[in-house]
């Protein structure tokens, strides 16, 4: 029994991580549509382009993968007894941060689809970094488990 459950907590530990890199990919890719996006309002065709791009990157990718990382993480967690670790706590923050930042995009891009921009492109820019940054932490702390 004890056999069986090890290998699903592999299978389910592959596709977590399968899943963690699609997210990913639609959090480094959404925010530098937006900037692509803001830089072409005043063209409506491309604009709406981009309106259409945002959305299926959305409702393809982005959303779905974020759905499965965060149940395939709470089944990882429970499987293996982590949720009294302390790196584990931190990194559920970072998580928290992702999904936090994720869905800003998804209104930002909102905004954008309805004409009404509130941020500079270079502001635009600085925040498309933000993903790589709490990738790396969650990584440090699911490698190393301060």
């Amino acid at each position: 029994m004890w056999e069986r459950l090890l290998v699903a907590y592999d299978w389910i530990k592959a596709a977590h991580l399968i899943f963690v890199i699609f997210w990913m990919a639609g959090l480094f890719a959404l925010p530098r549509y937006l900037i692509y996006h803001q830089e072409n309002l005043a063209d409506a065709a491309d604009a709406a382009r981009w309106v259409e791009r945002e959305g299926k990157l959305r409702k393809i990718i982005l959303t779905p993968a974020m759905i499965v990382v965060l149940a395939l993480g709470v089944v990882l967690a429970t499987m293996s007894g982590a949720w009294s670790q302390g790196w584990l706590h931190a990194k559920l923050l970072f998580v928290l941060g992702l999904t936090g930042y994720h869905g800003w995009a998804v209104g930002y891009a909102r905004k954008l689809a309805a004409g009404r921009p509130t941020l500079s492109n270079k502001t635009l820019r600085m925040l498309n970094e933000v993903p790589a940054l709490l990738i790396a932490l969650i990584v440090v702390l699911v490698v190393v488990k301060p």
